[in-house]
């Protein structure tokens, strides 16, 4: 199961909320304008950060700008209530599931989400001369007769 982080208007939420149900993913979605995140979501989000808040505290923001001191000199309960007061702070689509986090909408990374059952169906092909370090072209052979899709891997 993903939860899908998004606010209206977002073009790149909507993208993901698109990608997850083209590729069958069972997600929840949760608007960050119209639902309160709950401080133990927020301390969970910002755990599975790898870079601290640089990940997921966008510094275009509007809230972000009018800040009278810098993100890290916030405590941790100062930052959830920040977040929790103005969640247009935090980048988006946020997506969420037990084994991966991907923050904003790109094509590579949301495939992280794809079910194994499916990557196994991959296959990996190199040509001959193919050095170790160039792009290798995915092939994925579907259940439906006919169907064959080519990805960059």
């Amino acid at each position: 199961m993903v939860i899908l982080y998004t606010s209206p208007g977002c073009a790149s939420c909507r993208k993901a909320k698109q990608w997850l149900k083209d590729n069958h993913i069972d997600f929840v979605e949760k608007n960050i304008f119209s639902s309160v995140l709950k401080e133990s979501e927020i301390k969970y989000l910002l755990s599975r950060c790898e870079n601290g808040t640089e990940d997921i505290i966008s510094v275009r923001s509007k809230v972000f700008h009018s800040l009278e001191k810098g993100i890290d000199d916030f405590s941790t309960k100062e930052l959830i209530v920040l977040i929790q007061k103005n969640p247009s702070i935090l980048k988006r689509p946020i997506l969420l599931s037990e084994n991966s986090m991907v923050i904003g909408y790109d094509d590579d990374e949301i495939t992280t989400f794809t079910p194994n059952a499916i990557r196994s169906q991959t296959t990996h092909v190199r040509t001959p001369g193919m050095k170790e370090d160039e792009t290798s072209i995915g092939l994925t052979l579907n259940d439906e007769p006919g169907t064959i899709h080519l990805s960059s891997i």
